[in-house]
């Protein structure tokens, strides 16, 4: 029988095998760790199947390639995005903002407005947030928008949305010899962003992330408390909240977290340069 590791012993200098091979390795290790183009598929980076064990490590390449599939599910079967370039740069600008300020700066986040005149927004793994119009009109000035985009990454940040579909896969029965088939896990994706309530324990802690965050990047932390109390008013809740803690739980809990020599600082609180960004929604 060939042996060409034999063969290559007998060729090459020892001396220069391992240096080669960690040559090789760590051009394995760059190119592993990029992250894939909307061209890359999920199967090309999980394989036909997912396990279940490796939604628990699944890196951040990963993560990203799986929330591409489901970001294209969203966008052509539920949701059109809004068109406006102002809007769509203005959301964008705030939610990079933020992003530099949290504990997952590094993921490749994607800040999308949406036609929609419910008063919502919702995200999924890799980086994916999604604003609604509805949502833009609803808000008073920037530091609640911030506040409620904060939450949004304060999700991403704690990977809720892998969290909460390994538990369901579980719970469902799934996955079988092979793993999880891709086509099931980004259907379910699109379910646990738009359907499927989190846990009230992974609320509260996107609400300690978004305020951690506000706080960092020099947004009033009133910002999400302000949001919160604006609907207390509504007639029933909006879509935001349908499936939350109740408001007045969350808002007790933030303004106990809110440092008392910050509680009247930070930016964002004016009206007017809100309502001049968002002009083409008035």
């Amino acid at each position: 029988m060939f042996n060409p590791y034999a063969w290559l012993s007998h060729r090459v200098n020892r001396r220069w095998i391992y240096p080669l091979i960690s040559a090789i390795m760590a051009i394995a290790l760059v190119v592993s760790s990029s992250y894939p183009s909307s061209a890359f598929s999920v199967r090309r980076l999980i394989g036909p199947g997912l396990e279940v064990l490796q939604l628990s490590t699944m890196s951040d390449a990963q993560e990203v390639a799986l929330g591409q599939q489901i970001n294209q599910q969203i966008l052509s079967r539920q949701f059109r995005r809004y068109g406006n370039t102002q809007i769509n740069n203005y959301v964008t600008e705030v939610g990079d903002r933020l992003v530099a300020q949290s504990d997952r700066p590094n993921l490749p986040y994607t800040f999308q407005v949406v036609e929609d005149d419910s008063i919502n927004a919702f995200a999924t793994m890799g980086g994916f947030v999604y604003v609604t119009t509805g949502l833009l009109q609803a808000m008073d000035n920037e530091a609640q928008l911030a506040g409620v985009i904060g939450h949004e990454i304060g999700h991403i940040v704690s990977k809720h949305s892998i969290r909460q579909m390994r538990e369901v896969i579980i719970a469902r029965g799934l996955a079988g010899a092979a793993g999880v088939d891709s086509n099931i896990a980004v259907q379910l994706g699109v379910e646990l962003a738009l359907r499927l309530p989190r846990s009230r324990q992974h609320e509260y802690e996107a609400d300690r992330g978004a305020l951690a965050i506000l706080l960092n990047t020099g947004y009033s932390p009133l910002g999400l408390v302000q949001f919160f109390e604006k609907l207390l008013d509504k007639p029933s809740p909006p879509t935001f909240l349908s499936t939350h803690p109740a408001s007045s739980d969350r808002i007790a809990a933030l303004e106990q977290m809110i440092p008392a020599d910050q509680a009247n600082q930070g930016m964002g609180l004016d009206g007017a340069p809100y309502r001049e960004r968002i002009r083409p929604l008035l």
